[in-house]
């Protein structure tokens, strides 16, 4: 297989390739640096295969074909003739032949990887939050072609789909908010600060705290309200901070406790049960037919 790119500068084979050959004990060569026109042995027979038919459909006079089995028949009756000489030497190459290792290929690449100071780790060159009980630790990373799995000491701590690219990061803030709590002055050059807004009322309550309480004190007060949604219900904190959002007043992190524990849980209003009558789809479709 020929690794020369279009200016004819050799290219390292990637992994994947060299996986391939592996599992086949197989040992690639590359072509000759500044000769981009060399071809590899599968590269040539196919285009010695492509020059035969072309021939064998000149001989033939017509290029139509009454089914798709009937061109089939033509291509094995080419190739049929093409490989008759070639017996001898059939026999021979099947003698050295070993018994062909048939099993699956490792559908992923495996490396290691140390969780940082702040529930991180990287995979190609990419950033995934894992559970902070996991900083210092090193994990097995499995990447697959469509996604990602760590484990540690045999189990499975994360599974999402893999990034693509380079410097791409996919943050959980349930993972990294408990480094934060400990290490709030960090929070200002957080270098995944945006993903520590699960949603739009989660940011306006950051920048209402901001408002009054300028700096790391606003940012202990939004760390402890995210730190109660990561160790409660986000969408119960979310409730939460619309209601004294909307009532205006000074916004607290024990505000929000209370509310979500129970001393001021807002009241989920009660909605009827809905009724169908079907007879008005039979109206509907008695107007249709008419």
């Amino acid at each position: 297989m020929s690794t020369a790119d279009a200016e004819g500068r050799r290219r390292p084979f990637n992994e994947e390739y060299l996986a391939i050959m592996r599992h086949f004990s197989l040992t690639p060569r590359t072509t000759e640096v500044g000769a981009k026109e060399q071809n590899g042995d599968v590269e040539a027979a196919n285009g010695a295969m492509k020059r035969r038919l072309e021939q064998a459909l000149l001989v033939r006079g017509s290029r139509d074909f009454a089914s798709v089995e009937a061109w089939q028949a033509f291509v094995d009756e080419v190739a049929r003739k093409a490989n008759a000489g070639r017996g001898a030497r059939v026999v021979e190459e099947l003698a050295a032949m070993r018994v062909l290792d048939v099993g699956a290929l490792q559908e992923f690449r495996e490396e290691d990887a140390r969780v940082s100071e702040w529930s991180t780790i990287r995979a190609r060159h990419c950033a995934y939050s894992v559970p902070s009980r996991l900083m210092g630790e090193v994990l097995q990373v499995r990447l697959y072609e469509d996604r990602l799995e760590a484990f540690y000491r045999g189990k499975l701590e994360l599974a999402c789909e893999r990034l693509r690219g380079r410097n791409q990061h996919r943050i959980d803030y349930r993972h990294v908010i408990w480094s934060l709590v400990r290490k709030p002055g960090g929070f200002a050059r957080y270098v995944y600060r945006e993903e520590m807004f699960p949603s739009l009322v989660f940011r306006r309550a950051y920048d209402a705290l901001q408002t009054p309480q300028r700096g790391i004190a606003g940012d202990v007060e939004y760390l402890r309200i995210l730190h109660l949604a990561a160790s409660t219900m986000e969408s119960d904190v979310a409730a939460a901070l619309g209601l004294l959002l909307a009532e205006g007043g000074a916004l607290t992190s024990e505000q929000v406790k209370a509310l979500v524990l129970g001393e001021r849980r807002p009241t989920v209003p009660e909605m009827p049960a809905l009724t169908v009558d079907l007879r008005a789809y039979d109206a509907l479709l008695g107007e249709v037919g008419t």
